[in-house]
């Protein structure tokens, strides 16, 4: 199709691509978007189950919704956009991803700058120590929560709860990386979720190309987007790839 053709051509003149990703590439991973049909809001009142001050009143009733969630992960693997993305870092083309996604499935398709803004949920930390350790399996079968070796307290997952700020490190190294690329993918996000959506203004603003892959037009198709790319991320980036 020419569009990929002419995507691939940017990306060989502009060398430098970040992605900014979000829920909709990780649906094919086997990991549903939180909002919609399928998803953990459906089921589960965010503000009720994913406030801090709630976690941090009710460990125990809060962990019935992670265990549940920490399930979805630890059984998803990377989709086809996943490690279409490896395989651009591998290029040397891709030079980080930023993700709001807490799947950790990035990593684990070989992308080794990965930006993770909410947090990553395969890690858990101690909110009164601060010690963080690997999140496993059988962590999440402990009842009615794990606790923390060094003070026994609640361990919650490495994630940023509604409440919590995001972390200072990633916030500086997503806004960096906004600055130096010159092609920035949008991909599979709604552009609703703030601070994160200001990133893709940030690298517009600096005179990046904003390629958009996504199902929807969304907030950022209007305003900065220069290809629309309609489609899920596994059917247009492998795509795009081979043209490169």
């Amino acid at each position: 199709m020419e569009e990929y053709k002419k995507i691939a051509d940017i990306i060989k003149e502009k060398q430098y691509v970040v992605a900014f990703t979000g829920a909709g590439i990780s649906v094919d991973a086997g990991i549903p978007a939180f909002r919609g049909g399928q998803g953990l809001w459906e089921k589960y009142d965010p503000m009720e189950y994913a406030q801090i001050r709630s976690f941090m009143a009710r460990p125990e009733k809060v962990w019935v919704m992670l265990r549940e969630m920490a399930g979805v992960i630890f059984a998803s693997k990377p989709s086809p956009a996943h490690r279409a993305l490896g395989r651009l870092e591998q290029m040397g083309y891709l030079k980080a991803v930023i993700t709001q996604n807490v799947d950790g499935l990035h990593q684990e398709a070989g992308n080794s700058n990965v930006i993770e803004y909410h947090g990553n949920h395969r890690w858990l930390v101690c909110v009164t120590c601060h010690t963080r350790i690997p999140f496993t399996p059988e962590d999440a079968g402990v009842h009615p929560y794990p606790r923390c070796e060094k003070c026994n307290k609640a361990l919650k997952p490495d994630v940023v709860f509604f409440g919590e700020g995001i972390p200072m490190s990633e916030m500086l190294r997503a806004n960096d990386e906004a600055g130096r690329c010159r092609v920035m993918f949008i991909i599979g996000t709604s552009g609703v979720v703030y601070p994160a959506a200001e990133i893709p203004h940030m690298a517009k603003s600096n005179g990046a190309t904003i390629v958009e892959i996504n199902l929807e037009h969304t907030p950022f198709t209007s305003s900065i987007t220069d290809h629309f790319l309609k489609g899920t991320a596994s059917e247009v980036l492998p795509e795009i790839l081979k043209h490169l």
